[in-house]
């Protein structure tokens, strides 16, 4: 795993994000052990405290769980994971239409503009997105 890191945003939070987007994109299964603390760390080259805190976080919302002695796992619980993939993408939108709306754009505008992009997937695809 690489990523590049914002200055933005502590490390710790942009580490949940990704590992959220990996269970979320089904790369990391309900179930599935992830990396140890020391292994993510020397993947990224990054403080190990770092990496924990980043564990003690997920764990704390309940999508990774610890089993003593054999390591962390993703949550089985689909109700989790599906409440997870609703918070993200209810901030992916109103990060979006915030967005919009600095440009100018009126709500309708914005419906408009949407509905136009998820229809030219339907016609690329010839299926719908």
């Amino acid at each position: 795993m690489t990523m590049t890191f914002d200055n933005n945003q502590p490390i710790y939070l942009q580490i949940m994000n990704h590992v959220k987007r990996q269970i979320i994109t089904g790369k990391l299964k309900p179930g599935d052990k992830i990396e140890s603390v020391r292994e993510m760390a020397a993947e990224l080259q990054i403080n190990p405290n770092t990496i924990q805190r980043t564990f003690q976080e997920l764990e704390r919302e309940g999508i990774v769980e610890t089993k003593r002695g054999l390591g962390r796992y993703v949550t089985s619980e689909e109700l989790t994971i599906m409440q997870m993939k609703k918070g993200m993408a209810g901030d992916l939108l109103d990060h979006f239409v915030q967005g919009m709306k600095e440009l100018g754009f009126r709500e309708s505008e914005i419906v408009a503009i949407v509905s136009d992009a998820v229809g030219m997937d339907k016609e690329e695809t010839g299926r719908e997105a």
